[in-house]
């Protein structure tokens, strides 16, 4: 258990590469002291320096790469993805925040708090398929709390690893199935029994701070763990002009599913506004 969630870690071939497992987990459990804010971390004494208006220093080196993660996945979300957008501050999220790498910290121009959510999921299987790729493993397979996957090289008995998403309002309906090689995947959700949890965030949009209701799901598949997780949170609370954009180009691997109840499912694309 790690990151609120259970942690599978599964490696094929490599005869003797137990050891590799164990890096690969501890590389899990210090993204989760170092991103947790359910108890004492680096991440909550960032938070309460910047609720109290001080610069942050950034002393941990794992916080420091999230951060450096979520600079770079809030450019490619067109700002929809965004850890310091919370409502219960006046807060101008990460817009507002200032990172000076250089100097490892971070100001901001009113008070905010990082909650890293789902999105320290895909960090924490990123590190640990670092561990494991360095140690020689050229297959395996990891999940968080089965909505967050990441895989290494081919399936042991070769081509890509399927994996077919469930719907959440019907665990017997399928959604999507897609095939994954080195690949992250993500699905993130406005229903079904994970979003019932009683410290569940609403989903909220950063820039408005509009509240998701609408039966969704999302999914979005990515090179990294951390983009492919940001990215489902992303499509989830996108409106209709900026969803058009994320589900362009060259996302052939990214879904939004319309969940209303009694009517025909469908995915949303350039001529389907959200609601």
């Amino acid at each position: 258990m790690a990151m609120g969630t259970r942690i599978e870690l599964h490696r094929f071939g490599a005869a003797g590469a137990d050891d590799a497992l164990v890096a690969a987990r501890r590389a899990i459990e210090a993204v989760d002291d170092a991103l947790t804010i359910h108890r004492p971390s680096a991440t909550t004494a960032l938070n309460e320096r910047l609720l109290a208006g001080q610069d942050a220093p950034v002393d941990d080196p794992v916080l420091f790469d999230a951060l450096v993660a979520i600079d770079a996945v809030h450019e490619a979300t067109l700002g929809l993805f965004d850890p310091a957008a919370d409502r219960r501050f006046a807060a101008t999220g990460w817009r507002g925040v200032t990172f000076d790498r250089a100097a490892a910290r971070l100001s901001a121009t009113t008070p905010v708090a990082f909650d890293f959510g789902g999105f320290g999921k895909g960090f924490a299987l990123d590190r640990a398929g670092e561990v494991l790729r360095a140690a020689g493993i050229v297959s395996a397979c990891l999940s968080a709390g089965e909505s967050s996957i990441a895989v290494i090289g081919e399936h042991p008995l070769g081509g890509g690893w399927p994996f077919a998403v469930p719907n959440p309002s019907d665990p017997d309906d399928s959604l999507v199935q897609v095939e994954l090689i080195d690949q992250s995947l993500s699905i993130s959700a406005t229903v079904g029994a994970g979003t019932a949890a009683p410290d569940r965030a609403a989903m909220l949009r950063p820039d408005d701070r509009a509240v998701i209701t609408a039966p969704r799901c999302a999914v979005a598949v990515a090179r990294t763990g951390a983009l492919a997780e940001a990215m489902s949170t992303a499509l989830l609370v996108a409106d209709p002009a900026r969803a058009d954009r994320l589900l362009g180009g060259d996302s052939e691997n990214r879904f939004v599913f319309d969940l209303t109840p009694g009517v025909a499912r469908r995915v949303s694309s350039a001529r389907m506004a959200l609601q």
